[in-house]
């Protein structure tokens, strides 16, 4: 496995890569020039090729979701960048725009070349201001080189690019919602069927990719889809930048092949726990993920993989925690994110989820809980599945792996009436 080959991450140690001219004098650009001179069938090609899945979480290759628009229609096509990185423990798109916002910009003017759209909306959590603002000035440099506006590099094509701040809810990273707040409403998810892909943005055709999934794309043409995937797994292509925090010497973010295992991201680039105390467990992608315990950190970071496990790899950013940690109070602070952050649409996770978190806090406090850790597992499986959006699943899900992982402890805490760390 090449754990050497860096395309997001080539060049941090360049302090101008976030500039035009940083860009361009490491190839930045040319992807494009090559895009233009291709059909749009020859790049869907090469990035289904490229076994490129969505980097924001679920996982559906970039290609095929492509393939969901309309042949023939007379609506606009838009192309809307979900940017809105709201996952406890993520942050992974933020260096990407901070570090290496041109990479976004050509990934975008690509795609919207293969998906016949002229305009992209990059959708940006509201409190990533730094974010906001490199992304503004990329827009702008490029947009004075020829390579945004009317008639790019002297093609006759149109493309605007425009970004746009978010509220700083958390809902608004589910796709449909994020479509909602970009037309001025309350972000609350639409009911599927219709997708995006047929019915979005301003009900026209829309595709919504994660940040780093866009980024990926001119590396992809420029070499090729093949090339790219031969750098992870079977099903799984392609290199994925990887974030490591919580009790390890290390923290940060490492761009690697998809299918390295959380031993070596934790153990060699994290350099292991943080002290004396040994790994309690880990939860892999974000607060929605049920945790790992120690002994399957050999695991592949793939999607395949970690679903074999009992769990998902969601944005990849992996969360460790040490022996004495309490996973109660663990599940009690992710229930309470949860509930705050549900948009109040639907029954079981508007009242589910702080039933949920009323509950775990009452196991916390050693407080008397009818029909004991059951109880907990019956609330999860009232919510699991019965809401529109996966919100709902993301709180009823860590709650679960919790039980199922550490369940002696949750039951001790009845046992003994009190936290038994």
């Amino acid at each position: 496995m090449k754990t050497d080959v860096k395309i997001l991450t080539a060049h941090l140690d360049d302090p101008a890569w976030h500039t035009l001219a940083g860009y361009e004098r490491h190839g930045g650009y040319n992807a494009l020039r090559k895009a233009l001179k291709m059909t749009p069938d020859e790049i869907k090609a090469e990035v289904k090729a490229a076994n490129l899945r969505g980097r924001g979480g679920a996982g559906f290759p970039a290609g095929i979701k492509w393939g969901f628009l309309p042949k023939e229609t007379t609506k606009p096509i838009y192309l809307v960048i979900n940017a809105d990185e709201g996952e406890p423990g993520t942050f992974k798109d933020r260096l990407i725009m901070e570090r290496n916002p041109h990479s976004l910009i050509e990934g975008c003017l690509i795609a919207c070349w293969a998906l016949r759209a002229n305009t992209t909306y990059i959708y940006i959590r509201g409190e990533l201001f730094s974010s906001i603002q490199r992304i503004e000035r990329a827009i702008a440099e490029a947009r004075a080189k020829g390579y945004i506006g009317k008639n790019v590099l002297g093609t006759g094509w149109t493309c605007e690019i425009h970004a746009h701040p978010g509220a700083g809810a958390y809902i608004c990273g589910e796709e449909t919602a994020l479509i909602e707040s970009l037309e001025g409403k309350a972000g609350q998810p639409r009911n599927k069927p219709p997708f995006p892909a047929i019915q979005g943005l301003f009900d026209c055709p829309t595709i919504v990719n994660n940040v780093e999934t866009i980024a990926y794309v001119p590396w992809i043409i420029e070499n090729g889809g093949q090339t790219f995937a031969s750098f992870g797994t079977e099903r799984n292509g392609g290199l994925k930048i990887y974030g490591l925090s919580g009790h390890v010497k290390r923290p940060g973010l490492w761009e690697l092949p998809m299918g390295t295992t959380f031993s070596y991201l934790v153990n060699e680039l994290g350099g292991g726990m943080r002290g004396a105390k040994p790994m309690k467990g880990l939860i892999p992608g974000g607060s929605s993920c049920p945790p790992l315990l120690p002994n399957e950190l050999d695991t592949p970071m793939d999607f395949d993989a970690v679903k074999k496990v009992g769990t998902m790899l969601g944005t990849g950013c992996a969360t460790v925690f040490e022996e004495g940690v309490c996973t109660v109070r663990l599940g009690a602070r992710i229930a309470k994110f949860y509930e705050h952050e549900s948009c109040g649409q639907c029954t079981p996770c508007r009242e589910g989820t702080g039933w949920l978190h009323r509950n775990i806090e009452k196991l916390e406090r050693g407080e008397r809980l009818e029909g004991g850790i059951q109880l907990l597992d019956s609330i999860c499986g009232r919510i699991l599945g019965n809401t529109i959006c996966a919100l709902g699943d993301a709180a009823a899900m860590p709650i679960q792996g919790f039980l199922k992982k550490f369940g002696d402890e949750w039951q001790r805490h009845i046992d003994l009436g009190r936290c038994p760390l």
